[in-house]
């Protein structure tokens, strides 16, 4: 396979990315909506522990686990701040951080 074959799979790939990481930020925020009607916080320690132990246990590489957690804790970030701006909570409060 060429590099060229390599960069196209690759672009092919990330348009596949950014389109399921769009979906899961969606699905975020109907989580979030639930959280807020329930009067419940946004962050979740246990689950988020479950997602990333979840994503390291299905890993098979060449990504190791310290890669994997950090992509993961990232994708998580970024759905709390989604949840945080739809449902009005201030970014970056006590309640939202790790």
């Amino acid at each position: 396979m060429s590099i060229e074959d390599c960069r196209a799979e690759i672009d092919a790939i990330d348009e596949e990315l950014l389109r399921l990481l769009n979906e899961r930020a969606r699905l975020a925020l109907l989580v979030g909506e639930s959280k807020r009607a329930a009067g419940l916080a946004l962050c979740d320690h246990e689950r988020e522990r479950e997602v990333l132990g979840r994503a390291v246990s299905a890993n098979r590489g060449p990504l190791d686990e310290r890669a994997v957690t950090n992509l993961f804790r990232l994708i998580i970030d970024e759905s709390r701040r989604v949840q945080a701006r739809a449902t009005g909570t201030a970014a970056g409060s006590e309640e939202e951080s790790l």
